[in-house]
């Protein structure tokens, strides 16, 4: 349980967080690493499962209480069972595992039996986010972008180590660099000892007698700066992707967290998406679409030439293979359909409405196999 992160910390939200913002939280996460965006990405996989684990444990009121108090010893149902040759409580003193103990009264007095982790030790830095808005085009095929990102950097000035040049850090006098300190508490259960942040040195272990001027000893600062970025071809709008190691800078010689673009795509005029697949509506006349006819279809690679049969319907959808949008992390692409809108001619002259009335006269049932049908069944229906 120790190496497993604050399910709070996993969602990207704080403690108090109501449903709603849980749920759109998970969503986003979820959607960002989705094994079907990352296939074979060992670490996005990894992601993925502890965000849903979080959130199966978040979502629930009992087990968000249980949570809350004693931290992943509440949730875990392998916590205490381990080992104890049939007692409840597993190994340890008489059976009963005064780690696991020490985990509960570390979340319920801020403290511990077993000293805490190590200030000093390397810790990643969170992941920072921002978004880009793209055209329709662009989503389809990938492009690169220029964006501004604001993000925690290293101090230059002190690399990082938040003394003024010339100075270091020292071993806090207090703690001795542990970070933490022993308290006696009268509990309950009697006077027990537990351990908290050392008050002189907030927990850090070191203390910084001549604080760097720019950072004003934290050893990070918050920078802008422009980037160029690749948006990869076929990405969706509302979806997002990362960039490795280029998020918020990590503390004690810790990885950097990761850069999180959310992409929003501008509505095309004529192109609806629908997954990897174009539609697009054509208007064509009623001649045309009695008589059938050469028309241009205009398609993400250009315009191309498309002959509809005679007769063709209102509705009626063609194919074009492979004319669709690429595929995510893949070399293939999807398909365009093309949807005839027949369009009934307005504002007829006298002569044009007296040819259709020729031509309307000439017409029998044979013409509309539609209108046949539909007044066969009302008059099986009412007579």
């Amino acid at each position: 349980m120790a190496d497993k992160r604050d399910f709070y910390e996993v969602l990207g939200v704080e403690k108090g967080a109501n449903d709603d913002e849980l749920k759109k939280a998970y969503r986003k996460k979820a959607k960002l690493y989705h094994p079907d965006l990352h296939p074979g990405d060992a670490e996005a996989e990894k992601n993925f499962k502890e965000i849903n684990e979080a959130y199966e444990v978040l979502s629930d009121k009992d087990k968000r209480a249980r949570y809350d108090q004693f931290g992943h010893a509440g949730v875990d149902p392998n916590f205490g069972t381990g080992g104890g040759g049939g007692n409840p409580f597993g190994g340890g003193f008489g059976g009963f595992d005064f780690g696991d103990l020490g985990d509960i009264f570390g979340s319920m007095f801020g403290g511990g039996f077993g000293g805490g982790a190590n200030p000093n030790a390397p810790r990643r830095g969170s992941d920072t986010e921002t978004s880009v808005t793209i055209s329709f085009e662009e989503a389809a095929k990938g492009c690169k972008k220029k964006i501004k990102v604001t993000r925690i950097e290293k101090c230059e000035d002190c690399s990082g180590s938040g003394a003024e040049k010339g100075t270091s850090a020292q071993t806090c006098s207090v703690c001795r660099g542990t970070g933490r300190i022993s308290v006696s508490q009268r509990t309950p259960f009697g006077v027990m000892q537990t351990q908290r942040a050392c008050d002189r040195c907030g927990g850090r272990g070191k203390t910084i007698e001549k604080p760097c001027k720019t950072c004003n000893g934290k050893g990070l600062v918050r920078k802008t700066s422009e980037r160029e970025i690749e948006i990869p071809a076929g990405i969706d709008d509302g979806q997002a992707f990362r960039i490795s190691g280029q998020g918020n800078a990590g503390v004690n010689g810790g990885p950097n967290g990761n850069l999180i673009i959310e992409v929003n795509v501008r509505p095309h005029p004529i192109f609806e998406r629908q997954g990897y697949d174009v539609f697009c509506k054509i208007p064509v006349t009623f001649a045309q679409a009695a008589l059938g006819a050469e028309i241009v279809v205009p398609t993400l690679d250009g315009k191309v030439k498309f002959n509809i049969h005679e007769g063709t319907q209102p509705g009626e959808q063609f194919k074009l293979r492979d004319k669709g949008i690429k595929r995510l992390n893949s070399s293939g692409k999807g398909d365009q359909y093309v949807i005839i809108a027949v369009e009934v001619p307005k504002d007829l002259s006298r002569e044009q409405k007296q040819k259709l009335k020729e031509f309307e006269e000439v017409c029998t049932d044979k013409n509309y196999d539609k209108k046949k049908s539909f007044f066969d069944k009302v008059k099986d229906l009412f007579d």
